[in-house]
């Protein structure tokens, strides 16, 4: 069983007109096995989370802590958080010309696990998490990210997801561009994932559409930068009828 804790976090980023705090005091706690989706109105902070926990240089931690199992993730470089059980599938995954996906896998496998696997069974492994995916073998073969359609980009994240057994994922909105069967694919993924190793995740998403593949046992609205609300999937169905006005007009208010 394994922690993350998110304490009090505050983060800010540099824009034209100053230092902005974006985060303003987030507590979360994730645990094994658990989902947790993050909902919310653009520009709420979602995002920000995801990628402060991850290591952006983007973001900055004003104050606050996070921590796996005890240690201090923020001290923590990126690819130390990774090698710790950390893992972001990104809203928009960058193109990385030159290394085909298969390289590209291995190597992080490799760099995750301090040792290269065994050829044969990781061969045989990745094909059959791609045909789980629905994805064509050849795609192997292709620069990572280079000429995907968004549903691609988003299978590929996946496939990194099952191939690497994270602690904890990140998933930041994963359901963003996708058609009906593709999210439907790319859900049983992320299930797939968290059944055979216990993953905790922390599902980031406006919708609730995802969140009929993929059940979350914990729903919490972001608002300016906090949290504004907390339950069960009870709360991800009332903002599918309600929206978040009652909470943009609480803020306004207050």
């Amino acid at each position: 069983m394994s922690t993350l804790e998110i304490r009090d976090l505050h983060v800010s980023v540099e824009t034209e007109n100053g230092t902005k705090e974006i985060l303003r005091g987030v507590t979360l706690t994730i645990r094994s096995g658990e989902t947790h989706a993050i909902m919310g109105p653009n520009g709420s902070g979602k995002s920000t989370l995801a990628y402060s926990v991850a290591g952006h240089p983007k973001y900055t931690v004003t104050s606050g802590s996070v921590t796996l199992d005890g240690e201090d993730v923020l001290a923590m470089s990126v690819d130390e958080r990774a090698r710790a059980g950390l893992f972001l599938a990104m809203q928009y995954p960058v193109e990385v010309p030159g290394v085909t996906v298969s390289n590209f896998l291995r190597t992080a496998k490799t760099a995750v696990e301090g040792e290269a696997p065994k050829l044969r069974t990781w061969v045989k492994e990745v094909r059959e998490a791609m045909g789980n995916l629905r994805m064509d073998p050849a795609f192997a073969e292709r620069n990572v990210n280079e000429g995907f359609s968004g549903g691609e980009k988003k299978r590929h994240e996946i496939l990194q997801m099952e191939l690497l057994r994270p602690k904890f994922a990140v998933l930041d909105e994963t359901d963003s561009g996708l058609d009906v069967d593709a999210l439907r694919v790319v859900s049983e993924g992320v299930n797939r994932a968290t059944e055979s190793t216990g993953a905790g995740v922390l599902l980031i998403t406006h919708y609730t559409r995802i969140l009929r593949y993929i059940q979350p046992d914990f729903v919490h609205v972001f608002v300016d930068g906090r949290i504004a609300e907390e339950g069960g999937r009870e709360l991800a169905d009332r903002l599918e009828a309600e929206g978040y006005d009652r909470f943009l007009t609480e803020t306004a208010g207050a």
